[in-house]
């Protein structure tokens, strides 16, 4: 050791005081909101939507196992979109400092907010491999894993907090989107009234918060680049942001599209049965 070199020059230079030095605490409580996150969606999962479905829904009981694993899945993800996207719009009207400045602004609420999502995703993820005879889906796994990317650098480095929430807005279409599976499983004609008031609320709200928008985040995606704050993001970043941008729109346009297409076969179908029933009535 060179003479002269203190106690507290080994500590800071130790392991142990580098991993305090570089984290700091509101590092420390992201980290804690996505461990919590993490085991409260899995505790949701295994615990209370088995427990709560069974009282709530009769239909749930006559379920197969795969079936509930399934339920059970859709269940959390419709409770973290909501507690998500509520968090999501509080911050795209009312944080100043993210709306101002969309690639540096101050990633405190934003943070708090992937940090939840993370913790899902992760747990998601998980359960996704875990009962992949029931629910494993290619898909999912690449929107998971192009997410995680992309939150990888907003929670690291606290940059493109606007992009980042923006992004949360299409968990909005996820209730509508699993009431569908819901009513499907429990046995609800395509034609009934629920699953058609349903059916067409899905598909509008898919279309405005995964579609309609994509406007408003590529016009502002390219309003600031070129601009100094667009080079200070690392070229990981860049690439992270821009990828995953482009990797989720491509899957929400092919997931619109099939939306589309069963919500237009079901209203035609009614229309047609409408008519049918219609001319039986004016025969007899």
């Amino acid at each position: 050791m060179a003479e002269g070199m203190s106690v507290k020059h080994l500590l800071y230079f130790s392991p142990g005081a580098w991993g305090r030095v570089a984290m700091d605490p509101f590092s420390q409580l992201i980290l804690l909101i996505s461990v919590v996150s993490f085991f409260f969606f899995q505790w949701l999962f295994h615990s209370v939507s088995p427990w709560a479905s069974s009282r709530i829904s009769p239909g749930f009981l006559k379920l197969t196992h795969k079936q509930k694993i399934e339920w059970n899945s859709r269940t959390v993800s419709t409770l973290h979109a909501l507690l998500v996207g509520l968090f999501c719009l509080y911050i795209l009207f009312f944080d100043e400092a993210v709306n101002q400045d969309p690639v540096w602004g101050d990633p405190t609420l934003v943070k708090i907010n992937v940090s939840i999502t993370t913790g899902y995703l992760i747990s998601d993820l998980l359960l996704i491999f875990y009962y992949w005879r029931a629910i494993g889906d290619k898909f999912f796994v690449i929107h998971h894993l192009a997410a995680l990317y992309a939150y990888y650098y907003v929670l690291g480095q606290g940059m493109l907090p606007y992009f980042a929430n923006f992004r949360l807005l299409a968990e909005f279409s996820t209730p509508c989107v699993n009431q569908r599976w819901f009513f499907e499983v429990l046995g609800y004609p395509k034609s009934s009234r629920p699953n058609m008031a349903n059916g067409v609320l899905m598909a509008a709200v898919f279309f405005l918060v995964r579609i309609a928008v994509m406007p408003v985040y590529y016009s502002r995606m390219c309003s600031v680049y070129g601009t100094e704050a667009f080079y200070r993001v690392s070229f990981g970043g860049r690439s992270a942001w821009i990828f995953s941008s482009i990797c989720l729109d491509i899957m929400n346009v092919m997931w619109m599209h099939k939306i589309f297409r069963g919500c237009y076969k079901v209203l035609q179908s009614s229309r047609k049965s409408k008519a049918e029933s219609q001319e039986n009535g004016k025969t007899d």
